[in-house]
């Protein structure tokens, strides 16, 4: 059976779990403890001496990194396709997967990384170059949307489970403005969408642990 290591309230476990969800796929799921003995850190390490998450096992050989979990998932189990097989299909989801990851979410943890150093190491920059950042990738996104439906027009794909916590997340970093209507609709037709819904439910015991606070909503 596939092995999972991956923790509920981490954005990027939830990218790879919808995909997984998505497919139907039974795997094994060893969650990351956060309290001794961390005994499946171990296990992760042992895989990928980095120790970032997720991972997945399949046949013995690891796999890591989210988009390329997912690419071997839509090669393991190939309907639903996530990617599809058009060439050109295929960027405009991989080039949105990439937006996602790199314009979204990961600015969203530059600002949680800035709170966990703690208000005595914070950097106001760090934040103010963040939501800027936030800002102008949100109003593209929302021009990109304007048709509705999912991120691109060739169903639910990779582009979808990047968009589901990244959108999720740095909403509650920098609230996503109500003139961007496409962009707040599209994330709401996320949040409803079965496979990201199971992550959210499934990450709420977790919420205390948002260093800067989880809203009281979603």
């Amino acid at each position: 059976m596939l092995i999972f290591y991956g923790h509920p309230f981490s954005s990027y476990t939830w990218k790879a779990l919808i995909a997984l969800y998505e497919k139907g796929i039974d795997f094994e799921y060893r969650a990351l403890e956060t309290e001794p003995p961390f005994t499946h850190h171990g296990e992760l390490k042992a895989h990928w001496p980095v120790g970032q998450f997720p991972l997945i096992v399949h046949d013995g050989v690891p796999y890591f990194e989210s988009s390329i979990i997912i690419e071997y998932l839509d090669h393991l189990v190939p309907e639903p396709r996530l990617i599809p097989a058009d060439f050109d299909a295929a960027l405009k989801v991989r080039l949105l997967d990439r937006v996602f990851d790199n314009h979204v979410m990961n600015r969203m943890q530059m600002v949680v990384a800035d709170a966990l150093r703690g208000a005595e190491n914070h950097v106001p920059l760090i934040i103010e170059q963040a939501n800027a950042a936030l800002e102008t990738v949100y109003a593209w996104l929302d021009r990109e949307l304007a048709g509705g439906g999912w991120a691109t027009p060739y169903g639910f794909t990779l582009a979808d489970c990047a968009a589901g916590p990244s959108l999720f997340y740095a909403d509650w970093v920098y609230r996503i403005p109500d003139r961007y209507e496409n962009l707040r609709a599209y994330r709401a037709r996320l949040l409803a969408h079965p496979s990201i819904a199971r992550c959210v439910e499934d990450a709420r015991p977790y919420r205390p642990f948002f260093p800067l606070g989880a809203p009281d909503r979603d």
